[in-house]
Order: structure tokens, then sequence, then C-alpha cells
């Protein structure tokens, strides 16, 4: 429940499958960091975009 999967309202179609591809994405790349605790890490990167450019190795 991290990213609140059961409150989404998006329930037909493809819509369902992106945002579960992105999900999947978003904890893949925190993997990648070293993270264990997925809801620590995304409380770590919520605050700013530079924290998601951070994260994606993208930061200057």
């Amino acid at each position: 429940m991290t990213f609140s999967e059961d409150a989404s309202r998006i329930r037909t179609g493809s819509p369902p499958r992106a945002m579960a591809t992105l999900r999947n994405l978003a904890i893949g790349l925190i993997r990648q960091k070293g993270w264990t605790d997925i809801a620590a890490a995304t409380d770590h990167y919520r605050p700013g975009t530079g924290h998601a450019l951070q994260l994606l190795d993208l930061e200057s």
C-alpha cells in the first residue's frame, strides 16, 4: 500500500496496467539504490524533484 494502489480510481482499460508498470519501475529503481524498506525510500524521495533525479542518477 506504499503507493495507495487500493485508493486508485483507475479501473478499466489499459491505464491500470500502465500504473502497475510505473509502480514496478519505481520499486525496481529503489531496490537498485540498495533500499530494502520501500516505504522508507518513498518517504525519502517524495519531497522534491531533486530527490527523484537523484534516484535516476540525473542530478547535476
